[in-house]
């Protein structure tokens, strides 16, 4: 009964790893859709990353990062453009990375 309610609990906490979406609508005929950050167009069936750090493709776009939302009291966090993610690091010391304790997305 306990893993069943372990489970339970795990199951509803599902759409919190999930990162934020939008889809959109193909019409009949299409062979190129424009990515909506960027205004790149791109052919029916590629994938691309935009400028905004979504990962994308002619049907929608999904962040291609988690969000840190606990962090130790002594650290902060920073988001590197470059490399699309949270860099976690001490306060006094950015050399000195922390760990996330919990997050949401990708």
């Amino acid at each position: 009964m306990k893993c069943v309610v372990i489970a339970l609990l795990l199951c509803a906490q599902l759409h919190l790893l999930h990162s934020a979406c939008y889809f959109r609508e193909l019409k009949p005929g299409m062979t190129r859709c424009q990515d909506f950050v960027d205004k790149t167009w791109h052919p029916i069936g590629s994938k691309w990353r935009n400028s905004a750090c979504q990962d994308c493709s002619c049907g929608g776009c999904c962040d291609a990062y988690v969000t840190p939302r606990k962090i130790p009291d002594d650290c902060m966090m920073e988001f590197d453009r470059e490399e699309c993610e949270y860099k976690v690091f001490k306060k006094n010391d950015r050399t000195q990375s922390c760990p996330i304790l919990g997050a949401v997305g990708k």
